[in-house]
Formats: C-alpha cells, sequence, structure tokens
C-alpha cells in the first residue's frame, strides 16, 4: 500500500522506520514545523524531520492541515503516531483504509499526550499498544489491535516509551498487511471505560513532599525526560531523576516532610508524608545531573534541612 505517514516525536521514529523499510511505500512525511528551542531558541527539527530525511522521504510541515499533504497523491492509508494534532474530518476520508493511529497504552483507558506518564503517575502494573482506526474524536476510534505489556519495576517514562514505541512499529506493519488483505476487524472502544492522560506542564512535576513516597517515587519516574521531578533547597530548584523507596519503620510524628534524614555517598534520606525516599540522582539548577557523591562534593548538605516543593 502506498502510505502517507504523519508523525513529530521520537516514539514514532520506529514506526516510520519499519514502514519505509517494508514492502509499503511512503510517498511523504507530514510532521509538524521546525521549533524553537534551547538557550539559543535556533529552529530545531522533530525527531520524525530528522529520521524521514535520513531514509530519503519527502517531507511536509504544513502550520494546518486542511488538505494539503495529499494534494497530487494516490494514498491507500494514513499512518499518524505522536503527530501531536488532530486529523482534519476531510484528510480522514481521503484514504481509501483511512488513517490508522499507534497509541502507547491499551485504548479507551489514557487517551490524550501523556498516556506512558500518567500510567506510572497512577502506578499501572500494565500497559500496552493499540492499533486503531482515527475519527474526529482524540484517540476515540475503533481498535484493530492492543498488545498488553508489563511495567517493569523502577521503569522510567522514557524506557517504558522507548519499548512501546518499538512494539508498536512492530504491529504497524502486521496490521497494515491485514487491512490491504481485508482480514482486519475493528471493534468500537468502550466509552465507560475511558479515561484521559493530558498533556504534560511543569506543574506536574513539582514535588509536594506531604504525599507518601511511594507516590513521589512513582512521579520521578513519571517525569522523565520532561518536565523533570522538582523540588528546591535554599531557594534554588533541584531536579530529582532518581529514586527508590526505603524499607524504614514509621518516623515520629514530628518528623516534617521534606526534612534530610541521612546523608551518605549513595543517597539522600529524605522524609516523605509517608515513608521515606532515598534520592541518587539530581540536577542543580543550570548544571547538568550528577549522583549524590558529586553532588556532596559542591554542595554542602546538612541534615534536618527541609526540601521544598518544586519552584
Amino acid at each position: 500500500m502506498r502510505v502517507v505517514f504523519f508523525g513529530t516525536s521520537a516514539f514514532a521514529v520506529p514506526s516510520l522506520e519499519r514502514l519505509v523499510n517494508s514492502h509499503h511505500v511512503v510517498p511523504l512525511c507530514v510532521t509538524q514545523p521546525d521549533r524553537r528551542q534551547g538557550r539559543g531558541l535556533q529552529p530545531e527539527p522533530s525527531p520524525v524531520k530528522h529520521a524521514a530525511i535520513r531514509l530519503g522521504v519527502p517531507v511536509a510541515q504544513p502550520e494546518r492541515l486542511h488538505g494539503a499533504p495529499f494534494a497530487g497523491l494516490h494514498v491507500d492509508a494514513g499512518v499518524v503516531v505522536a503527530y501531536g494534532r488532530l486529523i482534519p474530518r476531510e484528510l480522514l476520508r481521503n484514504p481509501a483504509h483511512g488513517m490508522l493511529g499507534v497509541h502507547p497504552s491499551l485504548l479507551p483507558r489514557y487517551r490524550g499526550a501523556a498516556p506512558v506518564a500518567w500510567a506510572l503517575l497512577n502506578g499501572e502494573t500494565t500497559t500496552g499498544v493499540t492499533i486503531f482506526r482515527l475519527n474526529e474524536r482524540m484517540d476515540a476510534g475503533d481498535v484493530v489491535s492492543e498488545q498488553p505489556v508489563a511495567i517493569e519495576p523502577g521503569e522510567d517514562a522514557q524506557t517504558l516509551s522507548h519499548r512501546l514505541s518499538h512494539l508498536g512499529a512492530q504491529e504497524l506493519l502486521r496490521i497494515l498487511d491485514a487491512v490491504a488483505e481485508g482480514r482486519a476487524t475493528f471493534v468500537p472502544q468502550d466509552e465507560s471505560r475511558a479515561t484521559l492522560a493530558p498533556k504534560l506542564t511543569k506543574a506536574n512535576g513539582r514535588i509536594n513532599w506531604d504525599q507518601p513516597a511511594a507516590t513521589l517515587e512513582r512521579l520521578v519516574r513519571a517525569m522523565i525526560p520532561w518536565p523533570g521531578a522538582t523540588t528546591s533547597w535554599r531557594g534554588r530548584s533541584l531536579k530529582i531523576w532518581n529514586a527508590s523507596l526505603e524499607e524504614t519503620p514509621a518516623l515520629p510524628q514530628t518528623t516534617q516532610p521534606g526534612a534530610i534524614l541521612r546523608i551518605s555517598s549513595e543517597a539522600l534520606a529524605v522524609a516523605a508524608g509517608r515513608g521515606v525516599l532515598k534520592v541518587t540522582e539530581l540536577q542543580p539548577s543550570g548544571r547538568r545531573r550528577m549522583g549524590i557523591q558529586a553532588f556532596l562534593a559542591g554542595y554542602q548538605l546538612k541534615v534536618g534541612e527541609r526540601l521544598g516543593s518544586g519552584m
């Protein structure tokens, strides 16, 4: 089949690579316009644009989607993977076989922009990848395939997204072949089970030390790579990149959440609303990520000091 690919983030790259290297033909890749990023605010192409250029696929970057990407093209199907925008009605109906989406959750759960992060935040032990046919509502189209995946202990959002991106790419090719051969069966989603996974903001990463340590440990993993789990110390921002739970007896009722209980070359033990969080990797504002030993070489912490809400 001739397939137009829509994608922007790194999650979409394995699907594009698999598709280009298959017997299907990709006459066009549609991605979002270059965005200004970094300290110099230089225009930066999306990961999908980088991949498309490397693979020799023509690229379109329209500011608005209104029929332009398909102009003059014969297209059998569209594929949408982490594109970042809703596809207009006229484009959904354009390809003969419609538009297929690859989504990193078991729909209808976690519809939206950040399904992996919200699954981790909520303590899920299983997630997966769904292939579905797009309609005019976000992630609400009929499902053709769902592949469950166990979430590994301690796994962060970046690592889990990487695993799901490769599983999604593999399953996408299988489904495209089934669609082309008329073997695909589409099933409506159960709206009563639908949940949302909205786009993350910096506020989502702010640590509230009144929460249980188990909740904070999930927060740290869910916020990687962006926006990061953030606390404050002596008026400056600290991002926590790695943390674990400490098995410890109940703390005295007078212990303040956020208080540093112990300092070693391996970890900071910090009191939470319930339990203790062991912080092993962090990043001061404007500095690189570092382990506790490197951090202590440049900064003097004191037992009893309190970490505050993220800045």
